[in-house]
């Protein structure tokens, strides 16, 4: 008998494994997170904080030091990489000249952002993925151009992380296209991510996401003394702010104030971000952006396109715009000494992941609509197939109104669902899914009948 209750129990434990579902890593993907090097990270950082200062305002001629210096070695980076990507990557800098606005500019400045293009494979496919981190930096005063601002976690980190994923990520094949973009003027009032949103906007840029990293190298707060490098926020945007007018009716009518694309993406990021890298927490923070602060990705999401930001968990103000100096014993100014590269390595490893899987995946489906004609306690989704890729299926996202997160996947192979599940009691969304399990981003079901 007890030989019998054995098996039984073994037979169960089987069946218990056998139902689990276990999220397996793309190959490539995780060769790409794992390539990270905490070596590359801090070459590039100590590179940059020996430029003196980075201000927007600075020198632009010496080939030293001062913001022009910066933006030409961050080029230089991009068409070292370029060499080994079979002519899929090419950069530039892009230019524009602003005049004095008597706030933050007081004399004409040439602003460049140093841009990295990898071109996608599929021809047919237009999708742009973009990711920053913003090259220039200051003191106290932000006017201050000539005194030592060395920038080193904020936005050295960013750019740091943006320079290591084009280096990793140009050595392989994606169908869509990966921008990475060190931009200038952030501490100005946002002037380099501004004028190249209004670029993609004016000339109809298909960016499908965008992925903007600023302070993602800093474990530990001042004031809190908190010392964490295991979890990293993601800002995201819930009403749109881009033609919400429009939209304003139906997203309360049906519950969608926390399901504006920059919040799917966010989500996405979490999920994605989890499953490549080990022993780091995306925690998802319902805005924008802080109190008094701003960053790159608003001017995009002013211009109608999906962007989040992503920084460290635990701010240190002492180390952030501030002049150096030592007061009563405490060091203050944003310097290497105080990163911690491991924590930039795994957040580097976090835009990646997400990247690839974006670029990696097709297109997300179309006319995704969720049948409301009929009083039911099920839910029939229908959809049709995406733009630009292959398809093996799609998968239907379910989540309760209060989850901050997708619960439940079904996969399937048609172009239609029905669930047991009422529509009234859960929010749905339906994504691609290519041959290699690569997942676009979530479409949340229009108003079918």
């Amino acid at each position: 008998m007890k030989k019998i209750y054995t098996i039984l129990l073994f037979v169960l434990l089987s069946l218990v494994l056998q139902a689990q579902v276990v999220v397996n890593r793309n190959q490539d993907i995780d060769k790409m997170v794992k390539a990270v090097n905490q070596d590359s990270l801090k070459s590039y950082i100590s590179k940059m904080v020996s430029f003196g200062t980075r201000n927007t305002l600075s020198d632009i001629k010496s080939k030293t030091k001062g913001i022009g210096a910066a933006r030409n070695w961050v080029l230089g980076k991009f068409n070292q990489f370029a060499r080994q990507s079979g002519g899929r990557l090419s950069a530039y800098l892009d230019t524009v000249t602003f005049k004095p606005d008597g706030k933050r500019v007081d004399q004409p400045t040439l602003l460049g952002n140093a841009v990295g293009i990898l071109k996608g494979t599929d021809v047919n496919d237009k999708r742009v993925y973009v990711v920053s981190g913003h090259l220039d930096s200051r003191v106290t005063d932000v006017m201050n151009r000539t005194s030592d601002a060395p920038g080193a976690n904020d936005d050295g980190s960013g750019v740091a992380g943006v320079i290591e994923a084009a280096r990793i990520m140009s050595q392989y094949k994606f169908p869509a296209t990966i921008i990475f973009v060190a931009v200038s003027g952030e501490e100005q009032s946002l002037l380099g991510s501004s004028f190249m949103a209004a670029k993609a906007k004016k000339e109809n840029w298909n960016v499908d996401a965008m992925l903007n990293n600023d302070m993602i190298g800093s474990n530990n707060s001042s004031e809190t003394q908190i010392i964490d490098n295991t979890r990293i926020r993601v800002f995201s945007e819930g009403l749109p702010s881009f033609d919400l007018d429009k939209s304003a009716k139906s997203i309360r009518q049906f519950g969608l104030e926390n399901d504006g694309k920059s919040r799917q993406l966010a989500r996405y990021v979490k999920e994605t971000g989890e499953r490549y890298v080990d022993q780091l927490e995306v925690k998802l923070i319902y805005r924008n952006d802080r109190f008094l602060r701003g960053g790159d990705h608003t001017p995009f999401v002013e211009n109608g396109f999906t962007a989040v930001r992503i920084t460290e968990m635990n701010e240190n103000f002492d180390h952030q715009h501030q002049d150096l100096r030592t007061e009563k014993g405490v060091k203050y100014g944003d310097l290497q000494e105080f990163m911690d590269f491991e924590y930039l390595r795994k957040n580097t490893g976090l835009n990646i992941a997400v990247l690839a899987n974006l670029a990696k995946a097709p297109s997300a489906p179309t006319e995704v609509k969720i049948d409301v004609k009929n009083l039911s306690n099920s839910t029939y989704l229908y959809w049709k197939a995406p733009v630009n890729g292959t398809v093996k299926g799609y998968y239907v996202l379910m989540r309760e109104t209060s989850s901050p997160v997708w619960e439940k996947k079904f996969f399937t192979s048609a172009t239609e669902l029905r669930l047991p599940y009422s529509k009234d009691n859960y929010l749905f969304a339906v994504q691609s899914v290519g041959n290699e399990d690569n997942e676009s981003l979530p479409v949340v079901p229009g108003i079918g009948r």
